[in-house]
C-alpha cells in the first residue's frame, strides 16, 4: 500500500501531528494530488545533487500541469485554482533552488515514515497496548488520573459505614440468637458478604492500575527520556535540533498527578482498615505492598524527571558545547520535568564538577529553581559560572543536586552532564571539539569518562553523517555524496565501497595524513572555519565544489570550453586555504588545467574571495592582463555567480603580482 494512503488510516492523533509536517514551504495539497509520483522518486539523491534535483523540479512541474488538465476537463474550478497557485509559487521560490525544495520534500517523507513506525510499534503492543504513554497520558479524562477509583472509594466508604454500625451492633448483642430472617436479612447480608467483596475488587483493581503506570513509566523514562537524551546528545554535535522537552514534560507531570492521586486512595485503605477489620481483610494482605509501589513508583520518576536541559557551553563558542575554557563564562541548565507548582523556588540546586576531585566553579555554585526563568513555566534553573579548573586531557562531568520533600516523602535528585572536556587555550578547540564529536557519536553511556583509556572505533556511515553535520549545523548546506566520498578517500585511501569502513581514533585525530605534517581533523576543522568566516555565502549558495579529488577534477573540466572553474579547497595548506582551478588552452591548443596558489584566512582578511574572483587576471603570451575566470563550473557566467557579492571596483583591479609566471601553477601543487 502507498505510504500516503497508510498515513490516512491512522487515528486523529497522528494525523494532527501528520498536518504539523507540511506548509507552504511544500503544501498537503501537493502531496495528495501527486502522491504516487512524488513517492517514485528519489529525493534524498537529488537534495545532495544539484543537476538531479534540477530534473526532479521540472519534472514536478511538469506532473502538475498533467494533474491540471485532469482538473480542467473535471471542471473542478477549485483545485485547477490551487494548483495553478501552487505552481506559482514553487517556481519563484525554488527554480534557482531546486535542491532546497528536493530537501524539504525528503525531509517530510521520512517523518511520514517515522509516523507510520509510530504508529504501528504502538497497536503491536499486546493487552498491555493501550497502557503505553501515547494513549493513556493523551486522553483528556487521563485513563489513569484514578477519579473513576476516587469515586469508587467514595462508595466504599459509606459501605465501610454502614458496615461498622452493623458490626459492631451485631457484636454488641453478644450471645443473642438470630433468627433466619435476621440472618439473611438484606441489611445484614449487602454488609457482610456484598462489602468485602467491593473491597477486594477495589484492591485488585489498584493493584492492576500500578502495573499500568509502572508499564508507562517504563515507557516514558526508558524509551521516550531515553530517545529524547540520545536526540539531545546528537544535537550537540551538530545534529538535528528536535530536542523539545514540552510534550514530554505535559506526560511525566500528568503521570506523577496521578501517582499522587493514588498514594492518597491508598491511604483512605488504611483509614478503613483501623476502622474494623476481619479475618481475611484485603486490606492487611495488600495495602502495604500497595503503598510501597506507588512511593517507588513516584521516586523514581522524580529522579528520571530531574534532567540537563542544556548542555554546558562557552557562550562565543554557541556551535561547540561541551567544551569549556578555564577562566571563560560557560552557561548550562537543568529542568525538572513534574511542573509541580508548589514546588517553585523550594529546590535549592547544588553543582560541582567531577564529585570526587577538587575542581572549582567561581561564583555561585548554587541556584533556587523557578518558573519564571523559562519561556514556558518549566521549572528550571540556569547557571552561569566561571571555570576556574585543574587542566586535565581527561572527561569530566558536571553534577548537580537537590532535595525534594513533597506530601511526607524526600527524595534526593542528581543529575549530570554530558563528558565536558575542559582546554586552557582557546587553540586547543579543535581538539577538544574532536573528542567531544567522537564520544558523543560512538556511545551513549551518560558517565564513560574513561572513553579515551580504549577509544572504540567509528565506521565511515557514522563518520560521514557527523562531518556533514559540522557543515549543514552552522551553514545552509551539509556535504554531497561526492563530497564526502573525497574525504573518505583522504581518511581510508581508494576504495570502490566506503561503507562500513573503520576509521579509528588515531587515523582521525591523531596521526598525519600521508605525505602532510597535519592530522585529517586539523586540516578539515580549519576548512570549517574557513567557510564560517570567510565564504559563507559563497559555500550557501552551492558556488564551492570544495571537496574533489584530483582525478575527478581533471575530468569534468577537461571537455569544458576554456574559462571553466571550479573552487576547492587546498589540501596542502594546514591552516585552511582555497583555490581556483580553470581550463584554458596552449599556443598549440591542447587543453590545460591550472590552479592558483591557495589563498588563506590571512589574505581572506583583506580581500574578500568573491572580489579575489572578480579581479584576478594573469598576462597571456602577448603580455596583455587578461581574466582566466570566465564560466563558474558547470556554466554560470563569473558576474552572475559573483557580482553580487563583491565591490563594484572590484572587477577592474588586478591581481595583485599576478602574473601568470608567480600566480598560476600546475594542480598537482596543491
Amino acid at each position: 500500500m502507498a505510504q500516503w494512503n497508510q498515513l490516512q488510516q491512522l487515528e486523529t492523533r497522528y494525523l494532527e501531528q501528520l498536518y504539523h509536517l507540511y506548509s507552504d514551504s511544500f503544501p498537503m495539497e501537493l502531496r495528495q494530488f501527486l502522491a504516487p509520483w512524488i513517492e517514485s522518486q528519489d529525493w534524498a539523491y537529488a537534495a545532495n545533487k544539484e543537476s538531479h534535483a534540477t530534473l526532479v523540479f521540472h519534472n514536478l512541474l511538469g506532473e502538475i500541469d498533467q494533474q491540471y488538465s485532469r482538473f480542467l476537463q473535471e471542471n473542478n474550478v477549485l483545485y485547477q485554482h490551487n494548483l495553478r497557485r501552487i505552481k506559482q509559487h514553487l517556481q519563484s521560490k525554488y527554480l534557482e533552488k531546486p535542491m532546497e525544495i528536493a530537501r524539504i520534500v525528503a525531509r517530510c517523507l521520512w517523518e511520514e515514515q517515522r509516523l507510520l513506525q509510530t504508529a504501528t510499534s504502538t497497536s503491536q503492543v499486546p493487552s498491555l497496548s493501550q497502557t503505553s504513554s501515547f494513549y493513556w497520558l493523551n486522553k483528556p479524562t487521563g485513563n489513569l488520573s484514578g477519579n473513576d477509583m476516587e469515586q469508587k472509594m467514595k462508595m466504599l466508604e459509606n459501605l465501610q459505614d454502614d458496615f461498622d454500625f452493623n458490626y459492631k451492633t451485631l457484636k454488641s448483642q453478644g450471645g443473642r440468637i438470630f433468627t433466619s430472617a435476621e440472618l439473611f436479612s438484606p441489611r445484614i447480608m449487602d454488609n457482610f458478604f456484598f462489602f468485602p467483596l467491593e473491597l477486594q475488587q477495589i484492591v485488585t483493581e489498584m493493584g492492576g492500575l500500578l502495573t499500568a503506570m509502572d508499564y508507562v513509566q517504563k515507557n516514558l523514562t526508558d524509551e521516550e527520556l531515553a530517545d529524547w537524551k540520545r536526540r539531545q546528545q546528537i544535537a550537540c554535535i551538530g545534529g538535528p535540533p528536535n530536542i523539545c522537552l514540552d510534550r514530554l514534560e505535559t506526560w511525566i507531570t500528568s503521570l506523577a498527578e496521578s501517582q499522587l492521586q493514588i498514594r492518597q486512595q491508598i491511604k483512605k485503605l488504611e483509614e478503613l482498615q483501623q476502622k474494623v477489620s476481619y479475618k481475611g481483610d484485603p486490606i492487611i494482605q495488600h495495602r502495604p505492598a500497595l503503598e510501597e509501589k506507588i512511593v517507588d513508583l513516584f521516586r523514581n520518576l522524580m529522579k528520571s524527571a530531574f534532567v540537563v536541559e542544556r548542555q554546558p557551553c562557552m557562550p562565543m563558542h554557541p556551535d561547540r558545547p561541551l567544551v569549556i575554557k578555564t577562566g571563560v563564562q560557560f552557561t548550562n541548565k537543568v529542568r525538572l520535568l513534574v511542573k509541580f507548582p508548589e514546588l517553585n523556588y523550594q529546590l535549592k540546586i547544588k553543582v560541582c564538577i567531577d564529585k570526587s576531585r577538587k575542581f572549582n566553579i567561581l561564583g555561585t555554585n548554587t541556584k533556587v529553581m523557578n518558573m519564571e526563568e523559562s519561556n514556558n513555566g518549566s521549572l528550571s534553573a540556569e547557571f552561569k559560572h566561571l571555570a576556574s579548573l585543574i587542566v586535565t586531557e581527561e572527561l569530566h562531568l558536571i553534577t548537580f543536586e537537590t532535595e525534594v520533600y513533597h506530601q511526607g516523602l524526600k527524595i534526593d535528585l542528581e543529575t549530570h552532564s554530558l563528558p565536558v572536556v575542559v582546554i586552557s587555550n582557546i587553540c586547543q578547540m579543535p581538539n577538544a571539539w574532536a573528542s567531544i564529536l567522537w564520544y558523543n557519536m560512538l556511545t551513549n553511556h551518560p558517565k564513560n569518562v574513561n572513553f579515551f583509556t580504549k577509544p572504540p572505533v567509528g565506521t565511515w556511515d557514522q563518520v560521514a553523517e557527523v562531518l556533514s553535520w559540522q557543515f549543514s549545523s552552522t551553514t545552509k548546506r551539509g556535504l554531497t555524496i561526492e563530497q564526502l566520498t573525497t574525504l573518505a578517500e583522504k581518511l581510508l585511501g581508494p576504495s570502490v565501497n566506503y561503507s562500513g569502513c573503520q576509521i579509528t581514533w588515531a587515523k582521525f585525530c591523531k596521526e598525519n595524513m600521508a605525505g602532510k605534517g597535519f592530522s585529517f581533523w586539523v586540516w578539515l576543522d580549519n576548512i570549517i572555519d574557513l567557510v564560517k568566516k570567510y565564504i559563507l555565502a559563497l559555500w550557501n549558495e552551492g558556488y564551492i565544489m570544495g571537496f574533489i579529488s584530483k582525478e575527478r577534477e581533471r575530468a569534468i573540466l577537461s571537455p569544458k570550453p576554456p574559462g571553466t572553474f571550479l573552487l576547492r579547497f587546498s589540501e596542502s595548506s594546514k591552516e585552511g586555504g582555497i583555490t581556483f582551478t580553470w581550463v584554458e588552452k596552449d599556443i598549440s591548443g591542447k587543453t590545460q588545467i591550472q590552479s592558483v596558489e591557495p589563498y588563506t584566512k590571512q589574505q581572506l582578511n583583506s580581500m574578500s574571495f568573491a572580489d579575489i574572483i572578480m579581479g584576478y587576471k594573469i598576462m597571456d603570451a602577448t603580455n596583455i592582463l587578461v581574466s582566466p575566470l570566465v564560466y563558474l563550473y558547470p556554466d554560470i557566467p563569473k558576474e552572475e555567480a559573483f557580482g553580487k557579492y563583491c565591490r563594484p571596483e572590484a572587477a577592474h583591479e588586478p591581481e595583485a603580482g599576478g602574473d601568470s609566471a608567480s600566480s598560476e601553477c600546475v594542480l598537482d601543487c596543491f
